[in-house]
């Protein structure tokens, strides 16, 4: 999938989803990302959606910028629990307000207005959960990009096709409009970055639909990039997770 520069109106069917009645919030998961808070939020705020900012136990400057936004809704947890609790904390303030929620990184990668990309792809009358597929990730237009990204997306992608899951590009983009409340009702139990995964897997068992959309990505060749994933750690709780959900496919009905 390539992004054209130019702006593409988008079909009567898709232009359906920015129906008035239809109502969006952001997610935003944060975990001292003092740096790129504000302009992430703000960037966000710019399309005049709700805007739900979940502290995850920050320790460095990340409140205080916060502090310094109007307009937004914030929600901290006292000490960090992961990505994925940050999110469904998200998930339960927005859905009394919201019938889908974009979920966001503070890290500065994702440009907010990709939303709208993202809004676009959502069929009239379906209820899907979308991913936003992060385009230049291949090792010869994306080799500024940490190996670790590269071949996560990779094992991911493969991993999540055999828990049972969809077929995607890109299995880990973190910008993406899940419905509200299916997406409370499924039984993911990560709560740290594998929730990302196990969610889609879960949403395929119970019959949501999931597609994919061309958003753009950010990362600086300089590597600045703030990223809390741990390659080890993380690697090998992506592997009890996709064990779980493999096990719970072969021995259990969906």
């Amino acid at each position: 999938m390539a992004i054209n520069d130019e702006k593409q109106e988008p079909t009567d069917e898709r232009r359906a989803a920015r129906n008035p009645n239809i109502r969006f919030a952001f997610i935003i998961p944060v975990y001292n990302h003092a740096a790129t808070v504000a302009q992430v939020v703000r960037q966000a705020q710019d399309l005049g959606y709700p805007v739900f900012v979940v502290d995850d136990g920050s320790t460095d400057e990340t409140a205080k910028r916060l502090a310094e936004i109007r307009g937004i809704t914030l929600l901290q947890h006292s000490k960090n629990e992961g990505k994925g609790a940050a999110i469904m904390t998200g998930f339960m303030a927005a859905s009394h307000v919201a019938d889908f929620a974009i979920t966001l990184d503070a890290d500065g990668q994702h440009y907010p207005e990709d939303a709208l990309a993202l809004i676009d792809a959502i069929p009239a009358k379906k209820r899907p959960l979308v991913v936003g597929a992060r385009e230049g990730m291949t090792s010869g237009a994306g080799s500024h990009i940490p190996w670790t990204s590269r071949f996560g997306r990779k094992f991911s992608n493969f991993w999540v096709r055999l828990s049972g899951g969809p077929k995607l590009s890109d299995s880990q983009s973190g910008m993406r409009i899940y419905p509200l409340p299916e997406s409370l009702g499924l039984d993911t139990r990560a709560r740290r970055f594998q929730f990302e995964v196990e969610i889609l897997v879960h949403a395929r068992r119970r019959g949501i639909p999931i597609i994919e959309a061309p958003i753009r990505v950010v990362y600086h060749v300089d590597g600045s990039r703030i990223s809390h994933f741990r390659p080890f750690v993380d690697f090998l709780r992506n592997t009890k997770t996709f064990a779980r959900l493999i096990f719970t496919r072969i021995f259990s009905r969906h």
